[in-house]
């Protein structure tokens, strides 16, 4: 620890005497200052021991002297040395009244004492506590070093909470809790995720200090460091502490900030290296090769391919090219997905693999992650983390959208499909199953869609195309043509009797008409469109046509 006054009375070279402020020796001394001004305080700092020997000062004068302690202490000026033997034999009765007075600490000086002697022994001791404190800090970061090697970043920030007699917590991207040490320090880090939230808004690296206000029992001080080299942090660090930090603890929580961002935080070329091998895997999926992907796929891949997964497939599309679905899934989307919807900034894709990754790795599964030209395919454990965070995300995003954004057409909006879950041999179909889904995405308006939904709902959204009306317009056109002449009413005619199966009477019936009256009609039809009513194909497309331009009305 610095100096402090009563270690300089228990400087034995020093031969100092304490003449007022007997209580308050165990204050820090920042530095020993000489100074014959009548008013030193315009250069002082505060933390100084203030060093006269009255040249310039009344100091018989208890008023003088009472406004002149009064501005010292004042000042943060910590103590008061006077020297004896030089300008007075002992020191005025005035200025030891005023100190005690004020509680400031005065010593008396020995005329064999010199200020500088003073000086030396203040700056002696605040070296030496600086070199102990960068020792302890460089002790403290072999033993991180060692924790990050052995144990983690969970033994890490066991061995920083120790370091700084406090705890320690680590977030990932999307501000969630991934470790902290102690465990009870688990409740405390989950209400700061809204501070962290506020440090990824900033350009890394990036701190802050929240707490430490006194206003509680629990109000400790704790700090926020973003962890990471690129524009947005990958994850942060949090350390609480009872006070502010000291200088070998600011060394501990330095050197655990580096380790923590080598560790969280692979080298490009490495992620280079495992997307290759990822994207290698993939292909021979792709290519019903599940055995040769198995064995690339080795340790870092394998555990995936050894229970059901499932394929996904996101891409992005211009706003102005999706439909609202109005009849958007209703599904709650989970807090920490709402915020991460809110967080993004830049490529939806690349915003997608954060969230999908930063799910895994909380959870401890692999995900295997291959950007694919203008697509991201991503394939994870059925019923997993990162399955159920990419849906979440996607719901969360779908439930801020608006009208009125789909309207801008100014940005990238994120789509995407799900397969069923499959094991390595049907990969193909898997990858097929989640485009298939992609694509019905896409004509919908959602932006998530699973390959089980398919068969769960109606093909009649899947009409809502404009290629689809295009050929329904086309097909039907002569039979609205024919109607609008007052020949006839073929188009509501034609419907009537596909919703009736081809039965006459009950068609009829609906129309008002005599089931006579009707089959005319239908001959008609026939004549105007080339086709034969009763061609199964020529019935299915007049039905399709029917139900698409009625959506479209």
């Amino acid at each position: 620890m610095p100096p402090t006054l009563a270690s300089l009375v228990h400087h034995s070279a020093l031969k100092l005497t304490v003449r007022a402020g007997e209580d308050r020796l165990d204050v820090p001394v920042r530095w020993a200052h000489v100074s014959e001004l009548a008013d030193p305080v315009p250069y002082m700092e505060g933390g100084e021991l203030l060093l006269i020997t009255a040249l310039q000062l009344d100091a018989e004068d208890p008023e003088a002297m009472r406004r002149y302690v009064k501005r010292l202490a004042g000042a943060g000026v910590v103590g008061l040395g006077f020297a004896v033997g030089v300008n007075y034999d002992e020191i005025p009765g005035a200025l030891v009244e005023a100190a005690r007075d004020e509680g400031l600490p005065l010593l008396e000086v020995p005329r064999r004492t010199p200020f500088l002697a003073i000086s030396k022994a203040v700056s002696a001791a605040i070296a030496a506590d600086q070199y102990r404190s960068v020792t302890a800090g460089f002790a403290a970061q072999r033993e991180l070093t060692k924790q990050a090697l052995t144990g983690g970043p969970e033994g890490l920030l066991a061995a920083l909470a120790s370091q700084v007699d406090g705890w320690a917590a680590l977030y990932d991207a999307s501000g969630a809790v991934v470790a902290t040490a102690p465990e009870w320090a688990g409740r405390r880090a989950a209400r700061l995720t809204a501070d962290v939230e506020r440090l990824r808004e900033r350009p890394a690296p990036a701190s802050s200090v929240v707490g430490g206000s006194g206003t509680s029992d629990n109000d400790d001080r704790v700090e926020l460091h973003s962890l990471g080299t690129g524009r947005r942090p990958r994850s942060a660090l949090a350390v609480g502490t009872a006070a502010a930090l000291g200088t070998a603890e600011r060394y501990a929580v330095h050197s655990a900030i580096a380790l923590l961002t080598l560790t969280t935080e692979r080298s490009r070329s490495l992620q280079a290296a495992e997307q290759r091998i990822g994207a290698a895997v993939l292909r021979m999926l792709l290519a019903g090769e599940p055995e040769h992907a198995r064995t690339v796929a080795g340790d870092l891949y394998g555990g995936l391919l050894d229970a059901p997964f499932r394929l996904i497939v996101a891409e992005t599309v211009a706003v102005s090219s999706v439909r609202i679905a109005a009849d958007a899934p209703t599904r709650v989307p989970s807090a920490a997905a709402l915020a991460a919807a809110a967080a993004i900034d830049g490529d939806p894709l690349e915003a997608l693999t954060e969230v999908v990754e930063s799910a895994a790795a909380r959870s401890g599964e692999a995900v295997l992650v291959v950007p694919e030209r203008e697509r991201l395919v991503v394939l994870a454990a059925d019923g997993g983390a990162a399955v159920t965070a990419c849906g979440e995300y996607a719901v969360a995003l779908e439930a801020a959208r608006t009208r009125e954004q789909a309207s801008t057409g100014d940005e990238d909006e994120l789509v995407v499909g799900v397969s069923a879950p499959v094991g390595p041999i049907a990969a193909a179909a898997a990858y097929k199953q989640a485009e298939q889904a992609l694509s019905v995405a896409r004509r919908r308006g959602r932006m998530y869609v699973e390959h089980e939904q398919l068969a769960s709902g109606s093909v009649l959204p899947l009409l809502a195309d404009d290629a689809v009306r295009a050929f329904a317009d086309g097909l039907l056109r002569p039979l609205y043509e024919h109607d609008a002449t007052g020949r006839g009413d073929l188009v509501a005619s034609l419907r009537a009797w596909l919703s009736r199966h081809g039965q006459w009477d009950a068609a009829a019936a609906d129309l008002g008409v005599h089931r006579h009256t009707l089959r005319y009609r239908m001959r008609r039809v026939e004549e105007i469109l080339g086709r034969s009513l009763d061609d199964p194909d020529v019935r299915m497309e007049l039905w399709l046509a029917l139900k698409a331009t009625a959506s479209a009305e």
